[in-house]
């Protein structure tokens, strides 16, 4: 299998997450695309990988391609089923999908619509038109969907419920970008921020390249 993949990026960190929870990274050769560069935006990689201009995209040995993270995560848990991700049961499985998107309505999507719309983003070369009112208005709904996962971990040691899986990779990701941008969880989202510093603990989730450089940013004062 083959990853295109940006090792810094949101996104792809949680299909990376994903990989090291099923132990599947000697299994898989990652392909560095510079978002920076607009390299996911070229004709060619439209054409080729993902219509939607966007990492991650799964290669599979046959050329076939899949974009999107939760689908990426489904395939991998239909190739080894070790730890589940996605859920065993019907009600898991329901679940599991309804929080994963939430995770990326209300927190992921909403922060990256912030950073390409009322932020620099990637760069004039990639953010063609942003409406700075529109990016705002999606940082209050991130910040309003911190809450909400705040008062969902106050009753459950998981964003689904009792188990890690892809609901929590997906917050995850939501948290990284929120760093990434500056747009800090508030300081009353006690649970949220007890459960994020468990995560980071977690070997599959604290050694993921987005951790080196936020630290490296952080000492220099600026962003990645």
């Amino acid at each position: 299998m083959r990853i295109y993949d940006f090792p810094t990026g949101p996104y792809p960190t949680r299909v990376r997450i994903a990989l090291a929870e099923k132990n599947l990274q000697s299994r898989v050769e990652f392909v560095m695309v510079d978002l920076y560069q607009g390299e996911h935006k070229r004709p060619e990689f439209i054409a080729t990988r993902n219509y939607s201009g966007t990492l991650p995209v799964l290669e599979l040995g046959d050329g076939t391609c899949i974009a999107e993270c939760t689908a990426i995560t489904e395939y991998l848990d239909a190739v080894d089923g070790q730890p589940t991700l996605t859920g065993r049961t019907a009600r898991e499985k329901g679940i599991i999908h309804m929080m994963n998107k939430r995770a990326e309505l209300e927190l992921l999507d909403a922060i990256s619509v912030y950073f390409h719309h009322a932020t620099p983003g990637l760069g004039p070369n990639v953010e063609i038109y942003q409406n700075a009112e529109w990016g705002l208005r999606q940082r209050d709904k991130a910040v309003k969907g911190m809450h909400y996962f705040d008062s969902v971990l106050k009753q459950q040691p998981y964003v689904a419920g009792e188990a890690f899986s892809m609901a929590d990779i997906a917050v995850i990701g939501g948290l990284i970008f929120a760093a990434l941008v500056k747009l800090p969880v508030p300081a009353e989202c006690e649970a949220l921020r007890a459960w994020y510093a468990r995560m980071l603990q977690r070997p599959t989730v604290g050694s993921q390249p987005v951790f080196s450089a936020l630290s490296r940013a952080s000492a220099r004062g600026s962003q990645p």
